[in-house]
């Protein structure tokens, strides 16, 4: 039953309650870094690490943050898994942190690991939240690459850098740009939900994974809906 109950917190963001393309979160860095595979590939593994490592300490420590200070303590947190994040990325591969720029230290107020944090790691045990955050990093980092690698075969004819399509297509230059990363982001959201198969939801605080962050959340009609 536990191995159940496990296996379904890893496996949920991946289609199910997929972060980027089911919630809806994360728009901005998918926008912006996703004209490159591996940029985005790297932009995954670095929020990834940093949810896996924010949700374990929150966990762990939640009993002992008190309430009024929790989003501070949280930020805190996470800020400091996205240092040594940003100075590993610097040290080892300073190419990627050239590419992704400002997006790498942006990650502390990625609403991904906020949101996941607020949620989910401060109400439940240590592993369940390392297997939840190692889950949404992973549909996270899924649907940023593949974002990453359509827009590259078809705005650059290539894919990590490696020419595929130049014996047979030209380069489409839209998807290189910000409207072509639209285009294609709203296609990835049509196939998964599709997939999921999600019932319509009503609008509303209760469908919001971030609710507890806003103020409109005390208000009881929206939470009932």
């Amino acid at each position: 039953m536990a191995a159940n109950s496990n296996l379904k917190e890893f496996t949920k963001g991946i289609i199910k309650e997929n972060p980027t393309l089911v919630l809806l979160l994360g728009t901005c860095p998918t926008l912006a870094i996703s004209s490159s595979a591996l940029d985005s590939l790297g932009m995954g593994i670095a929020a990834a690490l940093v949810l896996i490592c924010s949700n374990t300490v929150i966990a762990a420590l939640k009993k002992f943050i008190p309430d009024s200070v929790r989003i501070p303590a949280f930020i805190t947190i996470i800020a400091s898994f996205v240092s040594v994040v940003q100075m590993l990325v610097k040290a080892y591969v300073p190419s990627l942190d050239k590419s992704l720029g400002i997006f790498l230290p942006l990650i502390v107020v990625n609403c991904i690991i906020l949101g996941r944090a607020e949620m989910f790691a401060s109400k439940n045990r240590v592993l369940p939240s390392i297997l939840d955050g190692a889950g949404m990093g992973l549909g996270f980092m899924l649907a940023i690459t593949s974002m990453g690698i359509i827009r590259e075969i078809l705005g650059s004819g290539t894919v990590f850098g490696l020419s595929v399509t130049e014996k047979f297509m030209e380069p489409i230059g839209i998807f290189a740009v910000t409207a072509g990363g639209f285009f294609v982001y709203g296609l990835l959201i049509a196939i998964v939900n599709k997939i999921a198969k999600r019932p319509n939801q009503q609008p509303g605080c209760a469908s919001c994974p971030v609710a507890s962050l806003c103020h409109n959340s005390d208000r009881k009609g929206d939470i009932d809906k």
